[in-house]
């Protein structure tokens, strides 16, 4: 028995869902509706969810036995786990219909925010409401939002979506309370036209780090699409080893195009990387860890890897150099772990609890060598120096990740076991 009788797609995106017994499965990303070639409500074919690892499923209505404010639960927790391929006539209610341009019977013309399902006698579900903002005026000021039967609108065919140019403000909503790395993987599953207003649509941060989640081929493709200066402003925003990981992919004369319009401060730390091969610990390192002088107390670094903006590999070590602490000039003496900084006084200085005997490596370290380390040291973070002890960067765990991998891991997710 289904509990509501008419459910919004901007609502159920996001929303967990069960197994009959309980058991958690993933989350609703979209829904998929199959388009008919008469004003007729669509069927509703079924729900697009994000597994735990990732990967995107589907899964059709049939299965779905309750849905919820807060939960939807399927009749089995038996799942099909192939990748969900979009069909000829299939649309994204969330990933593509949001933002449309329609047109009313009044023949005005309107924007379209969120689109409304409802189970039929059979136990199907059609796409029978839209709730729409009618665009007035020259200047397209925004109306009140009205909901409509689907009927009362034009302009919802495949041809007519994949030919109008879209605004992209309630998709870059529903992105908002999601993880960078889920709006990737939600990205990359988005029609090329789709996923270039989206790209349009978020803030210079938001995007970089997007990005940085996508695999190569989809960096390399968002970042054409942008105009130069954004381009470099995108680039900017990123992590250096991202932002030079991704240059060293372009051709030599874009590459040296956007390092110029980047600003000198950001472009610096980009160059540097960009001296080493990628597959060396100077290529995957970050020049930007947590680097403190010896006279910084307990309390300071503590409050350094409090920084939200750290990841938790970069958070688990802090770095001490002689002045100045800059990378590349300062002299490295040792590092402190995190555990070790919550054991202290908060008054002592951290020069009195370094860890001057963890192993340090080379920038020309190879990927098998980091990898050794990691292991050997049960570490997430290690420092890079140089020959004459200058603290270079340092390397984390999920860099080195990335590079093991397949290059299309991102895409792929995982599988259970």
């Amino acid at each position: 028995m289904v509990a509501v009788n008419r459910v919004f797609a901007a609502q159920l995106a996001g929303l967990p869902v069960f197994g009959p017994d309980g058991e958690s499965i993933g989350k609703v990303r979209d829904l998929v509706i199959g388009l008919r070639v008469d004003r007729q409500p669509p069927r509703v074919l079924g729900l697009v969810l994000e597994l735990a690892t990732r990967r995107r499923i589907f899964v059709p209505m049939l299965r779905v036995t309750s849905i919820e404010p807060n939960a939807v639960t399927l009749a089995t927790g038996s799942v099909n786990l192939r990748h969900f391929h979009q069909r000829t006539n299939e649309v994204l209610v969330v990933g593509e219909l949001l933002d449309a341009r329609v047109r009313m019977d009044s023949g005005a013309t309107a924007v379209l925010v969120d689109a409304a399902m409802e189970p039929t006698r059979t136990r199907d579900w059609r796409m029978t409401r839209v709730a729409v903002r009618e665009r007035t005026g020259r200047l397209g000021r925004r109306g009140p939002v009205q909901v409509l039967r689907w009927e009362e609108l034009s302009g919802l065919s495949v041809s007519e979506l994949a030919g109008q140019p879209q605004g992209a403000q309630h998709l870059v909503a529903i992105f908002e309370t999601m993880r960078a790395a889920d709006v990737a993987l939600a990205l990359h599953s988005l029609p090329v036209k789709r996923r270039y207003e989206v790209a349009e649509a978020l803030d210079d941060e938001r995007l970089a780090d997007v990005i940085e989640e996508l695999g190569g081929e989809d960096q390399k493709d968002l970042l054409a699409h942008l105009d130069d200066e954004r381009a470099a402003d995108v680039l900017e925003a990123m992590d250096p080893d991202d932002a030079a990981d991704l240059l060293a992919e372009l051709p030599e004369v874009d590459k040296d195009r956007l390092l110029e319009l980047m600003e000198p401060a950001e472009s610096a730390p980009v160059k540097r990387l960009l001296e080493y091969s990628f597959d060396t610990a100077g290529g995957l390192m970050t020049p930007e860890p947590v680097v403190l002088a010896p006279d910084a107390t307990v309390a300071e670094a503590l409050a350094h890897v409090r920084n939200p903006d750290l990841t938790p590999a970069l958070a688990s070590m802090v770095f001490v150099c002689r002045p100045p602490t800059a990378t590349p000039t300062g002299r490295y003496l040792g590092c402190v772990h995190i555990q070790r900084l919550l054991r202290e006084p908060p008054s002592d200085l951290v020069a009195g609890v370094l860890d001057t005997d963890l192993a340090k490596l080379s920038p020309d370290a190879s990927l098998s060598d980091v990898t050794r380390y990691f292991a050997a040291y049960n570490l997430v973070c290690g420092p890079v120096v140089d020959e004459s002890d200058h603290l270079l960067g340092a390397v984390t765990v999920d860099d080195v990740l990335d590079h093991l991998l397949p290059d299309n891991w991102r895409e792929t997710g995982l599988t259970h076991a």
